[in-house]
């Protein structure tokens, strides 16, 4: 399937992660390549650009996108939790700049195949990294109604978690849930009248939390993104992208503890514990998209961007 990649928030990017011509850059998140080839633009012949992603569908529409630019990228495929080993690999020991574009991309909505969207009916799959065994339909038939309820209360933030859980087990016991449509209808049967005549689609929320959990999505995020910073040189900047509350709340914290990290009481007159600042916060607050690009890209109202430098 040919790719439809529109970069979210690309011009703040490019302005946040402050380019210099000769330096080395990362994008953890590859995806249709849109970033990555906004900043090849701005690097010089000796500049470099290091480009991240588990799905070897996005790996093989950025070598065709970004031909042309191999003398000064290498592509990857890899989980961005294993950042600092795979340029451990590359022999290389410092970076000027890292980008994380969170969530989905585009193109895995867009394939009907992935079984990301509720739009499309398709097998419930939802793995970013194809060779990983669990799928979404083995979480949906095997997992017990307490621990499914657990999942979507605590990754899609569902208020009727309880009710989706209890009707899935319900419907299971019936024939296995095995394709996206069908998994829609249960919530939809789960979720009372009045609730599904406002806000999102009734299913959104459930099939986030589904796919946060099954990718891990937040469990490596703040030692990723603490990997990443480890590897700036000294005023090397990090630009994370996040789409949803659960992910920014672990940028904003993961940000915080980098840039105030004495745990000294207040009452102490020096710092004694001896903690040492390792990020100035550029974006006191996230940068949204502005509402040119909303016209553009709908998908991108839920995105916020935090900007980090390394001290």
């Amino acid at each position: 399937m040919e790719f439809a990649h529109i970069p979210v928030m690309l011009d703040q990017v490019i302005a946040g992660l402050n380019i210099r011509q000769d330096g080395i850059y990362v994008d953890c998140t590859l995806g249709g390549g849109g970033h990555s080839r906004e900043i090849l633009k701005r690097l010089g012949p000796k500049g470099r650009l290091l480009g991240f992603d588990q799905d070897p569908n996005a790996i093989d529409f950025a070598r065709k996108s970004l031909a042309g630019c191999e003398d000064r990228l290498a592509i990857i495929q890899a989980n961005f939790k294993d950042l600092v080993i795979n340029l451990e690999k590359l022999e290389i020991n410092s970076v000027h700049g890292i980008l994380f574009d969170l969530g989905v991309s585009s193109h895995q909505f867009d394939d009907p195949e992935r079984g990301f969207s509720y739009n499309h009916n398709a097998a419930l799959d939802m793995r970013m990294d194809p060779n990983q065994k669990t799928t979404a339909g083995d979480l949906i038939n095997n997992l017990p109604e307490k621990e499914l309820a657990r999942l979507i209360r605590d990754y899609g933030e569902e208020r009727w978690a309880g009710r989706i859980a209890e009707f899935i087990c319900r419907e299971r016991i019936r024939r296995p849930i095995t394709t996206t449509h069908s998994l829609v209808e249960v919530i939809k049967s789960a979720i009372p009248a009045a609730a599904r005549r406002t806000g999102p689609h009734p299913a959104k929320r459930t099939f986030q939390a589904l796919r946060v959990y099954l990718n891990s999505e937040l469990e490596i995020l703040e030692s990723s993104v603490r990997d990443g910073v480890s590897v700036l040189e000294k005023g090397g900047r990090i630009c994370v992208i996040s789409f949803h509350s659960l992910e920014d709340r672990i940028i904003k914290s993961t940000f915080r503890s980098m840039s105030s990290p004495c745990t000294c009481p207040k009452d102490f007159p020096v710092c004694v514990c001896g903690r040492e600042k390792l990020l100035r916060v550029i974006t006191t607050k996230p940068l949204t998209p502005l509402s040119g690009e909303l016209d553009l890209n709908p998908r991108a109202r839920s995105a916020k961007l935090r900007v980090g430098e390394r001290c």
